[in-house]
């Protein structure tokens, strides 16, 4: 995975927010959390939904695994986050989104990418909605 995310955020960068392959034309950030147990920065591409007003949604889908990607536990434990989208860098705070505001942007995530609604059906858990307010 280390070297499949390493690929991807070098093409990213290389590219002006853009990469090819199975996420060309997709929406896609470099998002920076804090392990939450080494302290060090982490990077890791994920797809996201422009909400409006400087929001973004970021979905921790994991390709439907069961468990929940590292990067998610790292903002929970530290929700002061950046992002990398297109060229620009920017701050924000995470939130996991809940109920309706959860409801109503995962939705609109699977009628965009029908994939999230394959992640959905291959795993038991609730994948988390994770809004990224600006700060």
């Amino acid at each position: 995975m280390n070297d499949w995310n390493t690929s991807i955020i070098e093409e990213f960068r290389a590219h002006d927010g853009r990469v090819g392959g199975r996420f060309e034309g997709s929406p896609l950030l470099l998002l920076h959390t804090t392990g939450a147990r080494s302290g060090q920065e982490r990077v890791s591409p994920v797809m996201y939904r422009d909400l409006g007003e400087g929001r973004v949604a970021v979905f921790a889908s994991y390709a439907g695994l069961d468990v929940n990607p590292a990067w998610f536990h790292n903002l929970v434990a530290e929700p002061r986050v950046s992002a990398e989208i297109g060229t620009e860098t920017r701050e924000f705070v995470a939130r996991v989104a809940s109920g309706e505001e959860r409801r109503a942007i995962w939705e609109q995530q699977k009628a965009a990418f029908p994939g999230f609604a394959g992640y959905e059906a291959k795993t038991t858990r609730e994948i988390p909605v994770v809004v990224l307010d600006p700060r």
